[in-house]
């Protein structure tokens, strides 16, 4: 079998980066660990050739070798991902898709043509997609009803990759999350007991990519790295003496619930392994809304007072804010600015609630027959969309205050001071970087590009941005890398408020 494996393009989102990434020369800011997963279970005999779309398009050649296209995605690539579903049809190609967006709405990709869905994980359908195959089955639905063992999960094939056009190379530790938060999808696509891989399989997997010259920033992208906390204090410890011993190759970002806060141990074990950063799902300060959306982990303990306590261990701070909960009061959105504000969290992605298919939000708004079609990201594919089902205050009155709010937490000045607060918080480790980290012929051209745009073409700043990094230099000279990193994401910010803007105008 000759399979084009295909990764779709991104549109322009809070999470891509673009005009950073063009600072920088690079293509990417992570590669698609799922799909290259997918790679390293296909039969030895398969010829493969793959192209994440976001660095490098195939060829005509491609598409005329191969038999069969593989297409994985999530649903913010929806409209690549059925272009490439129509174009390999219109061609006679075989289509067999899989990853999030096709195992959460299944009957999209079947309407554009595809004929086999691979669904939920690949460890469990695979086999079963592979064994239709040799048994010459024109098409099929392959589901699993249990979640796989992910110790059987091979060692992505980080080879099949340009590495060099990526900010950050990935792996995956656990899958699931032991939460129950009413809007989250991750709990039904893996379920709520979380399931961690062997500390050496996971080594392993950082070993191979140590081996093909990796060095640099690396994203574990577990949507709650903490869920088995005895687990990865297993993993951590096995990782601290091998970073040591490779005198730290990597520095480490990861996604958690906030409750990581209330460990000393884990974050002491973080810190020590070279993590630099963390995404924490706040969603709002309102208390009422977290227990609302049953989020009752934010509710233990001040945010405020996590915030700072994940700070002083070393970690960077990005977070997630959402408006629109059922009950929500008039004003959420100037309270997530005054709580952005008070811990200086650079990054907030802010967002419209959505009520994503088969959540536990969604069987209650269908129950409640308050879910609207043809609106939303699903069928959008787009993050800045009005919510998809009608909330509980004026639609009007939402929209205005993430349009206002997303565009006064990136105001340039604003934006900036908050990069420069954060790095005054954050306590690093003593005697090691404690950073984002950009390759040595990347960095120097991301400096230069920032000196230029904020240190000289943006008038607004110019002043702000040079007597912040004389205070950093001269004050904290080990988050330097980190600001500098910060800095330089705005350009990708200051664009993308305009865009966030149009969109929900329009609508």
């Amino acid at each position: 079998m000759k399979a084009l494996l295909l990764y779709p393009c991104f549109p322009q989102s809070f999470w891509s980066y673009d005009r950073c990434m063009e600072m920088a020369g690079l293509k990417a800011v992570i590669p698609p660990l799922g799909i290259i997963t997918v790679a390293a279970m296909l039969p030895k005999d398969w010829e493969i050739r793959f192209y994440d779309r976001n660095v490098n398009q195939e060829t005509d050649g491609d598409w005329q070798w191969c038999d069969m296209v593989i297409l994985s995605a999530m649903l913010v690539q929806k409209p690549d991902f059925h272009a490439l579903i129509q174009k390999a049809v219109r061609l006679g190609k075989k289509v067999a898709v899989g990853g999030p967006y096709p195992t959460s709405v299944p009957q999209d990709a079947l309407a554009s043509g595809a004929h086999y869905l691979v669904l939920d994980e690949g460890e469990l359908t695979i086999p079963q997609f592979l064994e239709a195959l040799s048994q010459g089955q024109q098409q099929g639905i392959f589901r699993a009803t249990e979640k796989p063992d992910v110790t059987t999960s091979p060692i992505p094939r980080f080879d099949l990759l340009q590495r060099d056009a990526y900010f950050m190379m990935a792996i995956q530790f656990s899958r699931g999350c032991p939460f129950n938060c009413e809007f989250c999808d991750i709990i039904t696509l893996y379920g709520r007991k979380p399931r961690t891989k062997e500390p050496s399989q996971t080594l392993a997997e950082l070993q191979n990519l140590y081996d093909l010259g990796w060095r640099g920033s690396l994203f574990i992208v577990d949507d709650n790295f903490i869920g088995n906390q005895r687990n990865v204090k297993r993993f951590l410890r096995e990782l601290i003496p091998w970073m040591k011993e490779r005198s730290y190759p990597f520095t480490f970002i990861t996604e958690a619930s906030v409750n990581l806060a209330e460990d000393d141990e884990l974050l002491q074990l973080m810190q020590e392994a070279g993590f630099y950063a963390v995404f924490l799902g706040i969603e709002t300060p309102d208390t009422d809304s977290l227990q609302t959306t049953r989020k009752l982990q934010n509710t233990r303990n001040p945010l405020i007072e996590a915030c700072r306590k994940i700070n002083e261990a070393g970690l960077l701070i990005y977070a997630g804010f959402i408006l629109g909960f059922d009950g929500e009061r008039s004003g959420a959105g100037e309270r997530i600015q005054a709580f952005v504000e008070q811990t200086s969290i650079p990054q907030p992605m802010l967002g419209i609630l959505q009520a994503l298919p088969n959540t536990a939000l969604w069987n209650r708004l269908k129950a409640e027959q308050r879910l609207l079609e043809g609106i939303g990201i699903t069928p959008v594919g787009d993050q800045n969309t009005l919510m998809n089902f009608i909330p509980t205050r004026p639609v009007a009155e939402i929209a205005r205050e993430y349009v206002e709010g997303f565009w006064t937490l990136y105001e340039p000045a604003n934006y900036l001071k908050r990069c420069f607060e954060q790095c005054l918080n954050i306590v690093p480790p003593t005697g090691r970087r404690q950073s984002m980290y950009f390759a040595p012929g990347k960095g120097l051209r991301l400096l230069a590009q920032l000196i230029w745009h904020q240190g000289w073409r943006r008038a607004e700043i110019r002043a702000q941005f040079w007597r912040q990094l004389w205070v950093i230099v001269r004050t904290k000279p080990q988050v330097l890398n980190m600001y500098l990193g910060l800095c330089a994401a705005g350009e990708h910010f200051w664009e993308y408020r305009t865009l966030a803007r149009e969109r929900i105008t329009q609508q």
